[in-house]
């Protein structure tokens, strides 16, 4: 009788029982974590698109905020306006906190700055003790605080002309640190779509090119199980995403003036909840793509829209219903939104928890479609 030859490839048998069996997978699970770490470090290309590249749009960011504050309009005052002449000493400083008000003559010429721009708006004297105000609306935001600048300031000169105490005051108090800037925000956004970005990539990219050059087919012979592969890349990918917000956060309250709260440190379990959610998205697409090209292609299709809706690089306050609907479907919005809370919102371990549940089985879900589709190779 002829011996025929097996097709698939044959897992040499375990010698020495369970326990050196045992001993083989934890070996193999810090064997294959190794090479994953310094293959990274040899691909400088990868190490800079996944640490360094979200590092570059968080010191952009930070440094174009970093000395923003109240809005601030620039203003030519045509003549004498007895109004704004009037204004002195600390009402006066706390004017030019606002505005910059130029003085000039020429009204043509500066109405003719203000629609292209140099100015955002025209004050002069008008009859009857009119203070008349010429704006552009190009930047609405900015014509509205204007409008709302000088109204003020109109209220409070006609007040003080009657005489009369006011009948009502506001009595208006920021809830957060008055030293709160725009940092506050971009940071656990920033950081949440780095951590996305790197776990997606890493575990797709890393799984198609293993199954293409056959390392995958090679480990198979190893032995080694789905379960020891899957793991390692785990293991690696939360080494990344922890050196990712280690750095976030040493720059962002280093150099941009980041003031964490009480229970900040509530965002390396939430971050690494979340890296589990974003590598499954990786191991599925890793699955089921054939080449890196499709690989990073799917990625990109997943990453790039989750990152703009889920509120990574700027609010959706002002987003369509049906819109903030999509956004809440996606693992980033979660993480952005918590993170958020934890860093820099004074939140708590219950503005974390409900979080991580829901990330850690939205992992599950995908790892475990991704498991059934699973190639060894093509």
């Amino acid at each position: 009788m002829t011996a025929t030859t097996p097709t698939e490839p044959q897992a040499p048998a375990r010698r020495g029982g369970p326990a050196a069996g045992e001993r083989e997978r934890v070996s193999a699970f810090w064997s294959l974590s190794r090479a994953m770490l310094l293959g990274m470090k040899r691909d400088r290309t990868a190490a800079f698109f996944i640490l360094l590249f979200p590092l570059v749009f968080l010191v952009f960011f930070g440094s174009v905020t970093k000395g923003s504050g109240s809005p601030h309009a620039k203003v030519a005052q045509v003549g004498a306006v007895r109004l704004f002449d009037s204004i002195q000493g600390e009402d006066r400083a706390g004017l030019d906190k606002v505005l910059t008000i130029t003085k000039t003559d020429d009204e043509a010429g500066t109405l003719e700055k203000v629609r292209k721009g140099d100015y955002d708006a025209l004050i002069k004297q008008g009859p009857n003790g009119t203070v008349e105000l010429r704006y552009t609306a190009a930047d609405q935001v900015r014509a509205g605080a204007l409008q709302g600048i000088l109204n003020s300031v109109v209220q409070s000169a006609n007040q003080a002309a009657t005489g009369q105490k006011p009948a009502f005051v506001l009595d208006s108090q920021q809830v957060e640190d008055k030293s709160l800037k725009p940092i506050q925000f971009l940071t656990p956004g920033l950081l949440g779509w780095a951590v996305a970005t790197g776990a997606v990539f890493g575990a797709a990219l890393t799984l198609v090119n293993w199954r293409k050059t056959k390392v995958l087919r090679r480990l198979r012979l190893a032995p080694l199980s789905a379960g020891t592969v899957i793991s390692s890349r785990i293991l690696v990918s939360l080494l990344t995403a922890f050196l990712q917000t280690a750095v976030f956060l040493v720059v962002a309250t280093g150099f941009f003036g980041l003031k964490l709260t009480g229970n900040w440190w509530l965002v390396i379990p939430l971050v690494a909840c979340a890296t589990l959610a974003f590598m499954s998205i990786g191991l599925l697409a890793g699955s089921v793509a054939k080449t890196e090209e499709a690989a990073n292609g799917i990625s990109q299709i997943i990453v790039l829209p989750m990152s703009f809706l889920s509120g990574s690089f700027f609010p959706l306050d002002g987003a369509p219903e049906w819109l903030k609907a999509v956004s809440k479907v996606m693992p980033l919005h979660y993480l952005v939104e918590s993170a958020q809370s934890v860093l820099t919102r004074g939140g708590g371990v219950m503005d974390a928890v409900p979080t991580m549940g829901g990330l850690l089985l939205f992992a599950a879900v995908l790892t475990g479609i991704s498991w059934k589709l699973f190639r060894w190779e093509d």
